[in-house]
Order: structure tokens, then C-alpha cells, then sequence
């Protein structure tokens, strides 16, 4: 059903909630989904919302106002697929270098925390089927947000992130602060965290605490733990809280969008100085995307571990947060291990 809505050309956007056993289909028979300038203009919006990073003329806030939905069981297995692990060629000189523009500011206490990102490019093969990517990561990855949206004004893109940016119905709320990175230890989650990852993790949760407060929202905090995203942990602090209405859903993201976990801090200079140094543009990657549903329900994610699939090519994306402790090939091989949840479901 999705390769043949892609081969129409058509609007649409296929997501799976983490844990659930079925895929939601939302299409649009209008061929212009609604677009904004600014995230505080989904107040009172409904739909399917894809927003960059960076919102601009050429990408803009976007939303999918359905006329259709269907719902698709979500295969038990990804047996009999074969997976080509495509290899790539990009030279780390210039992670390299934007790395030493990055940690020179957090050296010299301009800045808390940044993040550094990086893009790889992968050729498409003519097997490539995006249907079957997005059921296989909804098998590997069962316990992240997966999603395959397509509008003529985003393009392509498919994604699995660990990272609830706002989630609730009627008036239960849940937001996290999710930030350090480990890799699984046979499988397991990791016992331990250093002082590094703990800090990065501790930035994000008093980021978050802040904007709810001078949202006016009382909420509750649960202690940070460790979490699985694919073959890597993070750690998480959750955030549960009311709302008295929910017509104003667009300040609050506001707010909490871009996160440290995806810029730095302070959040404003942080912004303008990876819109400055990073040396390309994110596009959708580090943005969100999810249904905002006020009336029913919302689950909006920020869009991590993803990639733009081109006629082409195969664009993806990861990046991870930089203290002044941070370390070159330590935070290269971050973005390495990142990589590999996408690249595990190319063929």
C-alpha cells in the first residue's frame, strides 16, 4: 500500500507508536498540505506535522491534513531480508574541523553545550523499497517512534527516535529530556554512565524543567534511567504534567523545540552559532514530527535517526552533544554508531 501511494506521487505519512503491533496511514487528496513560518502557528492546528530544524522559505513547518486514514499490521519478523550494508566514503576532516570550532567555544565557557551533526550520502539502489524499510525498523526498532512521511514540499523522509518531544491526551502531558550515548553491553543496558554523559543528560533535564515553569505548568519528574534506542542507550528523565487547555500547544513547543539535546545551551546562541559553524543545512533532521491531535491524541517526536530518500540517493543523518570535556574520535564514532540505525535498514 505505501509503495504504491509513493509511486502516485501522493501525501501521506505512515507512523508507528513505540510497542504497538499496528501502523497508522494518514493521506491527503488535497496536493497542498498546509504550510506555517512559525511553530507557535500549530496553535489550534490538527494533522501531521513535519518541522526542520531551521524553519525556512525552502523548508518550511509543514502539516498533513488527512482525509483518509488505515491502519497496517506491522510484520512479527524481518525474516528473508537481505541487507547489502552499503559502504560510504566521507572524509572525516571536516567533522574535524567544524569539531574544532565547536569545542574552542565550550573551551573558552561562550557556550554550555553544543551539538555537532553530520550528513552521509548513500546511492539508492533500484531494490530499495521505502514500504519495506519502514515495517523493518518498525520490527527492529519496536520501542522507538518510527515514521515514513511524503509531501511535495518536504520530499521523502524516514525515521526511528527514541525522543518524545510532546505527547499526551485531554489533560495528561508527558515531555523528556534524553540526551548521553552508549553503546549496549551485550545486548544489555549499561550500568554505569560517565561524568560526561551525565552532565549532557542533567543540561537537557533542567532545560526542560525551566520552560515548563515559565510555561506556568507544575509538573512531576522522574529520575533519569537508561534507555534502549536500537543498539545504543540514552538517558532519559520523564516529565508528566497537566494542562488546563490545549488550544496553545503551539507556544509550548515553541518553547521546548530546538532542545539541548539537538542544539546546546544557552539555547538561543547555541542555535545561531550551529546555524553559523555546522557548514550545512539539517533540513528536517533534528526537527519533529508526529500527529498533533489536541482533541485526541498527540504524539510528536523529535526527528532523530533519519534519512531523505532521494530519487538518487540516500541521505542520512546523526549527530551528538559536545561538552568542553568532549573528545574527537570519541564523538565521531557516536555519530558512526548512530548512522548504522538507518543504514541497517538499507538493501
Amino acid at each position: 500500500m505505501i509503495d504504491t501511494l509513493i509511486r502516485h506521487g501522493d501525501i501521506f505519512a505512515a507512523y508507528r507508536i513505540p510497542g504497538e503491533g499496528t501502523a497508522h496511514i494518514l493521506m491527503q487528496n488535497d496536493q497542498s498540505p498546509l504550510i506555517l513560518q512559525d511553530v507557535s502557528r500549530l496553535n489550534g492546528q490538527q494533522g501531521y506535522v513535519m518541522a526542520p530544524y531551521h524553519i525556512t522559505d525552502e523548508h518550511p513547518l509543514v502539516i498533513i491534513r488527512p482525509d483518509r486514514e488505515a491502519l497496517l499490521p506491522v510484520p512479527e519478523s524481518a525474516a528473508g531480508e537481505v541487507f547489502r550494508h552499503p559502504e560510504y566514503r566521507q572524509s572525516k576532516a571536516e567533522y574535524e574541523r567544524c569539531f574544532s570550532v565547536f569545542i574552542q567555544s565550550l573551551q573558552e565557557k561562550r557556550l554550555e553545550k553544543l551539538v555537532l551533526s553530520r550528513q552521509i550520502s548513500v546511492e539508492r539502489s533500484p531494490a530499495f523499497s521505502p514500504e519495506q524499510a519502514f515495517f523493518t525498523a518498525c520490527w527492529r526498532y519496536r520501542f522507538s517512534y518510527v515514521y515514513l512521511c511524503h509531501t511535495p514540499v518536504t520530499g521523502m523522509w524516514l525515521g526511528s527516535t527514541p525522543e518524545i518531544l510532546l505527547s499526551g491526551s485531554g489533560n495528561q502531558w508527558h515531555t523528556v529530556a534524553l540526551a548521553g550515548t552508549q553503546p549496549l553491553l551485550n545486548g544489555k543496558l549499561p550500568a554505569t554512565w560517565d561524568n560526561k554523559n551525565r552532565e549532557e543528560q542533567h543540561l537537557v533535564a533542567m532545560y526542560v524543567k525551566q520552560q515548563l515553569t515559565a510555561h506556568g505548568i507544575s509538573f512531576s519528574e522522574e529520575a533519569p534511567h537508561a534507555v534502549r534506542a536500537g543498539e545504543l542507550a540514552h538517558l532519559r528523565s520523564d516529565f508528566h504534567f497537566s494542562l488546563p487547555a490545549v488550544s496553545h500547544l503551539g507556544d509550548l513547543l515553541k518553547r521546548l523545540h530546538p532542545t539541548p539535546a539537538v542544539c546546546g545551551l544557552p539555547k538561543e546562541d547555541a542555535y545561531r552559532f550551529t546555524l553559523k559553524e555546522e557548514g550545512y543545512d539539517r533540513r528536517y533532521y533534528s526537527g519533529f514530527t508526529g500527529r498533533l491531535h489536541p482533541a485526541g491524541n498527540t504524539d510528536l517526536y523529535v526527528n532523530l535517526r533519519c534519512m531523505h530518500i532521494g530519487q538518487q540517493a540516500l541521505s542520512l543523518y546523526a549527530g551528538g552533544g559536545l561538552l568542553p570535556s568532549s573528545t574527537l574520535n570519541e564523538e565521531w564514532k557516536e555519530t558512526e554508531d548512530k548512522l548504522q540505525t538507518m543504514l541497517k535498514l538499507i538493501r
